[in-house]
């Protein structure tokens, strides 16, 4: 089975090696006119103190869309970046998603354990069960 995307893919990323690893992982399967657009949610705490500044996740962010472009760009028509905000990673991104209308939402798994998956709510299996568009999860490299 050959997996191709075309239109508009709307791709989460969380770091900069899982933005590289991702945009590696989806770059063959896109068509010359898909259209990526590669975002970071910035994950608010919702009235406690954040982790971390505005500027400095903005910047990580950056850093991540750095990485995340190459690959992209040498297979899509563009590439875009957006950091979105949020108190729910999965909320974020699935409004974005409807706002932005794409096609689908294409991720890599990210490792972990299920004790940590358990506790966090299980990011992308929210994704998936909450998303008005397609969620594709790629297959991993091991």
């Amino acid at each position: 089975m050959t997996l191709s995307f075309g239109g508009t893919i709307l791709v989460p990323v969380a770091d900069p090696d899982d933005g590289e690893r991702t945009a590696v992982a989806l770059a063959p399967h896109l068509e010359p006119s898909s259209a990526v657009l590669v975002v970071n949610v910035i994950e608010k705490a919702g009235g406690a103190p954040d982790k971390a500044s505005v500027e400095q996740r903005e910047e990580y962010a950056r850093e991540i869309f750095e990485r995340a472009r190459g690959p992209l760009e040498e297979r899509a028509a563009s590439v875009e970046t957006a950091i979105l905000f949020g108190t729910d990673v999965v909320e974020a991104i699935t409004n974005a998603a409807k706002e932005r209308g794409v096609d689908a939402v294409v991720f890599e798994p990210r490792g972990g354990n299920r004790f940590a998956e358990l506790l966090s709510g299980d990011v992308a299996r929210r994704l998936v069960t909450r998303a008005s568009v397609p969620v594709v999860a790629l297959p991993r490299e091991e």
